[in-house]
């Protein structure tokens, strides 16, 4: 319009200008995609006929050009930037396509020389040694794979040197295979050796293990020396996190010793590991120099601890619990008196070594200077029915704290749950405040019947017609647990039964029905036996040990007793009121002195404790009555 005036271009011709440039650039862009894109079709169009020619080539026995073809495309994949997520793809696809479709063939070849004694003919003989590096290492590894397999005895030397002669030889392999063809008779004297090494690892015998393993190393080089080494650092690995945690668990429970053994195992094997040796500064800080030992053992029984004196004195079993049991405050004397006699708790196990099938053998006791071990048995902790309202326990349970206590009904007519109410708890408990008093966590010996209950707990239907009858026998209502309920009172007493392993007591039988051995034959024996290995055996887990009910036991050589070992019993116990063992043929025998209310009046136990301060007043016979 007429009086429209601009400073520059038009605007109508500054548009035009800028969109010719953006025509411009879009075209180029266009071009170069279409170049790229071109280019990338052609690539991949010339990649993915590269397998095809390549395989081409291996069924027309041009393996030089087959070999040159792999090489092409490996230069290609090892020229690629590592750092891009995408780089050479493709190219990786097809190198793995290639060495998949050879290893075919190798792997094939391999197996016929193994297991057919195959001869490879020219052709294979060609393949195998003209593809180079691609079947040479496949080859190598094999080879390193069958000498491996000779040291763990899993192939015979004849096969393993005809396959060396088959393909040792080959110019892409001989460089490694010569060597290894070598030391073929260096690997057979080592397998011996290597196996048991490889035996304790598989165990999870781990320090012996790494021990074998050294030895190994320092004895052998090449082939051998390489694989130990590698087995080494593997073990190593596997055992740290699981051997420090046992080591946590076994101070946690008193065995300082058996810690302290460990770790010092560990700290020559991780000798820079701070956490190794603070927890071997904690374990030798609770131990002492031990000395061998060669004096008396002694061995104490009780049955169920009176909680509850009110009620035990004054209940019409009064006179068969005064004579038959300690009260709780009586056991807690005692253990007073014997810790300051320097007796010393020991595990029964640490005299004997029951490590070989058929022989038992003593071990040398190794304690403390100036300790004398004592093994405290707990016999037969069934809880029959007949003690109810004897002011005993009526079974054990765990507390909230997880511990092992009593319960009972007090003269109050009140339910108490106290580690104070049975010995378990009670030794327990003096342990803590006294770890000395226990050589390497040892508790006692907890000895079960089946008969009634396990426990206090109904474990099994067979149970039942006794516990009905004992029930019965004192005026109070029969019972009819549901599967479900006998299934929950299997997994409680298996709690207990853990936490008591767990905190150093050793599990035994009193046999199922609490009966006279010595005067029951082998087929009640048998019978008997079978009972406790079904039905209460499947709760304690694997025991070596029976306490004879009453003291009433079978000579070793005995058909009988030979019959109980061979169900897997070796350590025995009678009764007599002074220490006494001896080893026999497959077993040790050890005599028990009984703690009762009868035996504090009538024996002279003065080499455990002072009787007359000890003596409950609350009993009502006196002690010189």
């Amino acid at each position: 319009m007429p009086g429209d005036y601009f400073l520059g271009n038009r605007p109508d011709q500054s548009g035009s200008f800028f969109r010719k440039i953006l025509i411009g650039v879009c075209l180029s862009v266009l071009l170069l995609s279409a170049v790229i894109f071109g280019y990338l079709y052609l690539y991949n169009a010339r990649l993915s006929s590269v397998l095809p020619a390549f395989q081409k080539c291996i069924d027309t026995r041009e393996y030089d050009k087959a070999l040159s073809m792999y090489r092409d495309i490996q230069a290609q994949v090892l020229n690629q930037d590592p750092n891009a997520s995408s780089s050479g793809t493709n190219e990786k696809q097809v190198m793995g396509s290639m060495e998949d479709f050879v290893y075919v063939r190798v792997d094939d070849i391999e197996n016929r020389i193994r297991t057919d004694r195959y001869v490879p003919s020219a052709d294979d003989r060609a393949f195998l040694e003209q593809m180079g590096e691609l079947t040479g290492s496949r080859l190598t590894i094999w080879l390193q794979s069958l000498c491996k397999e000779f040291l763990l005895g899993t192939i015979e030397k004849p096969t393993l040197q005809f396959v060396f002669d088959q393909v040792g030889d080959y110019s892409n392999v001989e460089s490694a295979a010569s060597p290894l063809k070598n030391e073929i008779d260096v690997i057979e004297i080592a397998k011996g050796d290597v196996q048991t090494a490889e035996k304790y690892y598989a165990e999870q015998s781990y320090i012996p293990a790494v021990e074998k393993y050294t030895d190994i190393i320092n004895s052998y080089s090449g082939f051998v020396k390489a694989y130990a080494s590698t087995r080494l650092e593997e073990c190593k690995k596997t055992m740290y996190d699981p051997i420090m945690e046992e080591c946590d668990q076994l101070i946690l429970n008193y065995r300082y010793y058996t810690a302290e053994e460990i770790l010092s195992d560990m700290a020559r094997i991780f000798p820079d590991d701070k956490k190794v040796q603070a927890k071997l500064l904690t374990a030798t800080s609770n131990t002492a120099l031990v000395v061998p030992y060669t004096g008396r053992v002694e061995m104490v029984c009780i049955k169920p601890l009176i909680a509850d004196t009110t009620l035990a004195f004054s209940s019409s079993g009064a006179a068969s619990t005064d004579a038959l049991m300690l009260t709780t405050g009586e056991f807690k004397a005692i253990l007073d008196q014997l810790y300051a006699k320097n007796y010393i708790l020991i595990d029964i196990h640490s005299m004997a070594d029951l490590s070989t099938e058929g022989v038992v053998t003593q071990k040398p006791l190794m304690l403390p200077e100036g300790k004398k071990p004592i093994v405290i048995v707990l016999e037969n902790l069934n809880y029959s029915a007949h003690m109810y309202g004897t002011g005993t326990c009526s079974r054990l349970v765990l507390d909230e704290q997880g511990m092992i206590s009593g319960e009972y009904v007090n003269s109050s007519g009140q339910t108490v749950v106290s580690r104070d109410s049975e010995a378990i708890g009670i030794l327990d408990a003096f342990v803590e405040k006294n770890p000395d008093f226990s050589f390497d966590g040892a508790k006692g010996i907890v000895s079960f019947s089946g008969y009634e209950t396990v426990m206090g707990y109904i474990t099994n239907e067979d149970q039942l017609d006794d516990r009905n009858a004992a029930l019965t026998s004192i005026g109070l209502p029969t019972i009819n647990p549901s599967k479900e309920d006998i299934l929950q009172n299997q997994t409680n007493v298996k709690a207990i039964m853990s936490r008591l392993v767990e905190t150093g007591w050793t599990l035994a039988s009193s046999t199922y029905g609490f009966i006279n051995a010595n005067s029951s034959d082998l087929t009640e024996i048998t019978n008997d036996t079978n009972k406790w290995l079904d039905q209460v055996g499947s709760l304690t887990g694997k025991t070596d040990v029976l306490i004879y009910p009453n003291g009433d036991f079978i000579k070793g050589t005995d058909p009988r007793c030979v019959f109980l070992k061979d169900n897997g019993f070796r350590i025995f116990s009678g009764v007599g009121p002074t220490a006494y063992y001896a080893f026999g043929d497959n077993y040790l025998y050890l005599d028990r002195a009984l703690l009762n209310g009868d035996t504090l009046r009538n024996m002279d136990y003065s080499r455990f404790f002072q009787v007359s301060s000890v003596y409950d007043p609350a009993r009502k016979t006196p002690l010189n009555g």
